[in-house]
């Protein structure tokens, strides 16, 4: 019997009828989860992987246990910002990445599509809606998005924030760095200011947000220090802790409990060997329960993911003497904002970087982003002479990812690369 699958039935069954019972029972599930984290985790995780896990698990049930303290944000907000107000943040697609993992995620999909929202909408946004919609969701203190990147990410916010006491605000992000930009992005960060001023009674203190860049830039250049030593050693990870870095490179990034993080993963992978095995740099999202995928990638010895795009969006150190102005540089430099030809570029640096033989580039059911930008990709690798799988499917919904063509995908890519590598040796 499939515990999770069946746990997850239960929760689908009271969600429609008794929404208190099944965010009751996601409250206890992921407190086992916590606990099974910190003391059953697997042998074989490095250290580092293993404090991750129980970050990504306790900042989600924190989220969804004090909605008071918690501002629902999409991946590219000032967290920063939130962290001085002593407020956490939560991405909707992390949240659907949670609700997912309890293998619910098509009852809150269906759910979302039954009231209207249409089907092409990407399913971490459906899950979410759904979620929220059942009642099974509280709402957070604050909703906070931004005009980058995603074009649901607004008219999602938006349509919970008529269905919900949410109040939303909108960061709108020009397409490319200007001194005029950084100065109208950071006039909404001020704006943004003073209405979390208002919410929460407290004044902002710049030193404090000045202390949290210059925590992000240690973490950061941990981070670097980090990824030039997984080029060449043997780090084990799992699809899932891969998401899970977003916990760190994104929502809590800034935080001493991120900080401390990041040294430890400088520090732990000293200790690790050297690595012989086929390297892959993955490009968007991961499907983690991909059966697939799983077994080749998750803790083994001969398949390695190196690295996600995602997690190095913007890796340049933040001028701390002018922390708004900062950020708003932060947002408006973005790998993901502008033309798709940064991106292609830079996952063409990291590729080389990492001694990677191949990429595998993940395109998720709704993202326009993905599925628009893959032709330039591929066209951008096959000029470096780099070896580049395309994978379609769904990083959320089940029912939308068909395992025997990414199992012959991938096998043949694999295949491939395995030869090439064993005969330059």
């Amino acid at each position: 019997m499939n515990i999770v699958k069946t746990y997850g039935n239960y929760i689908k069954k009271y969600a429609g009828t008794h929404p208190a019972v099944s965010r009751k029972m996601i409250d206890i599930g992921l407190h086992l989860e916590q606990f099974r984290t910190e003391h059953f985790a697997e042998k074989t995780m490095p250290k580092a992987y293993q404090k991750l896990n129980t970050l990504g698990v306790k900042n989600t049930l924190h989220a969804l246990e004090y909605p008071e303290s918690t501002v629902w944000c999409n991946l590219f907000a000032p967290v920063e910002i939130f962290q001085c107000f002593g407020l956490s943040a939560l991405s909707m697609e992390c949240l659907s990445s949670f609700l997912s993992g309890f293998t619910c995620e098509d009852y809150f999909i269906d759910r979302a599509e039954s009231r209207g929202i249409a089907s092409t909408l990407c399913s971490y946004h459906k899950d979410f809606i759904g979620a929220v919609d059942s009642g099974i969701i509280s709402p957070a203190r604050l909703g906070v998005t931004t005009s980058m990147i995603c074009d649901g990410n607004i008219n999602t916010f938006r349509y919970v924030s008529r269905h919900t006491d949410l109040d939303t605000y909108v960061i709108d992000v020009p397409d490319s760095c200007s001194p005029e930009a950084v100065e109208y992005v950071t006039m909404q960060l001020k704006e943004l200011i003073q209405k979390l001023e208002a919410l929460t009674g407290k004044r902002l203190s710049m030193d404090d947000l000045s202390e949290t860049l210059a925590r992000e830039n240690q973490s950061k250049a941990y981070y670097k220090e980090f990824l030039k030593l997984q080029a060449e050693r043997y780090y084990p990870s799992t699809l899932t802790l891969q998401m899970y870095m977003l916990f760190a490179t994104h929502l809590n990034i800034g935080t001493p409990e991120t900080l401390d993080l990041f040294r430890s993963f400088a520090e732990d992978i000293k200790q690790y060997p050297k690595y012989d095995g086929t390297r892959i740099v993955w490009v968007h999202l991961l499907p983690f329960y991909q059966e697939t995928l799983k077994h080749y990638f998750n803790l083994n010895r001969d398949y390695q993911v190196q690295c996600t795009e995602m997690n190095l969006d913007y890796m340049d150190e933040l001028d701390t003497t002018h922390p708004l102005e900062a950020l708003a540089t932060k947002m408006l430099n973005n790998l993901y904002n502008g033309p798709y030809e940064k991106k292609a570029n830079m996952v063409v640096k990291l590729a080389k970087e990492m001694h990677a033989d191949g990429v595998i580039n993940f395109c998720h059911w709704g993202c326009k982003q993905s599925a628009g930008g893959v032709f330039q990709l591929r066209e951008t690798l096959k000029a470096a002479d780099i070896p580049l799988l395309v994978l379609d499917g769904d990083a959320m919904d089940r029912r939308n990812s068909h395992n025997g063509q990414i199992k012959t995908r991938l096998e043949a890519f694999l295949e491939i690369l395995d030869k090439e590598r064993n005969s330059s040796c």
